[in-house]
């Protein structure tokens, strides 16, 4: 059953059609790839998924809920969450703070509920703290929960970010270059992550460079060039696609000579 569906999705800056009429759709409980060069449009495409940027053209649909043109808080409210290139963290909050801002989403009381610390609230604020510490525990990261964010290593910052999406409980997750800048042993310890969030029934849609974890992780790729999808299929359907390697490496000249 699909979870995620893009529909013609397309959008124009001036006069540069950065995303041209793209579908696909992301099934549940799948890891879902997204690749391409550089400025090939992934990342436009989540900003249009999330609500960053509205559609020129097309829909984005999430259990048959229309959602492109939704404000992100709202996009966020309906099940979809992301990590984004840059780290982003509140690197001068502690580990669980920053998990607690990641549910943030959920809370449902109002103004007087804050104002006057009801019931309600003080409840609220109990679920999301159990929520936060078991996750960090599911993730082994109770251990750190009481220390700046930015002290951690850079994998365990990554990791944390990650984290932070999931405490909006959401039904899609997108992770935007997770592995940047990570080691070989940290790359290796994101896609056992990855796996573990899809184990407890998540769906994840990822746009990674490393092709390594991408072929390693992922039950089907997209791959867009100039703003176009060119193909989709399993990594290894992928991996044989002429298109796509012509797109990465580019057409070897014939040899005249």
């Amino acid at each position: 059953m699909n979870l995620l569906q893009l529909k013609d999705l397309t959008i124009t800056f001036g006069g540069l059609t950065a995303v041209d009429h793209v579908n696909f759709n992301v099934e549940k409980n799948q890891i879902f790839g997204l690749i391409g060069p550089n400025g090939s449009g992934k990342t436009t495409i989540f900003n249009l998924i999330t609500g960053i940027y509205k559609p020129t053209k097309g829909e984005v649909y999430l259990e048959d809920e229309q959602v492109s043109g939704l404000r992100p808080d709202q996009v966020a409210s309906k099940g979809i969450t992301r990590t984004f290139q840059n780290i982003r963290l509140f690197k001068e909050l502690t580990v669980l703070e920053n998990v607690l801002i990641g549910s943030h989403c959920m809370i449902k009381t109002g103004f007087v509920d804050d104002l006057f610390g009801t019931p309600k609230k003080r409840k609220e604020e109990k679920l999301a703290l159990e929520r936060a510490r078991e996750l960090l525990a599911f993730f082994h990261l109770d251990t750190v929960e009481n220390e700046m964010a930015g002290s951690l290593p850079y994998g365990k910052q990554r990791e944390l970010e990650i984290v932070r999406a999931l405490a909006a409980q959401p039904k899609l997750l997108l992770l935007d270059e997770p592995a940047a800048g990570m080691n070989p042993q940290e790359s290796q310890n994101l896609m056992q992550l990855i796996f573990k969030i899809r184990d407890t029934g998540l769906t994840v849609l990822i746009v990674e460079h490393d092709m390594k974890v991408v072929m390693g992780i992922c039950d089907r790729l997209a791959v867009l060039n100039y703003g176009k999808k060119i193909a989709e299929g399993t990594p290894a359907e992928i991996q044989r696609n002429e298109e796509v390697i012509e797109a990465y490496l580019g057409r070897k000249e014939e040899n005249n000579a």
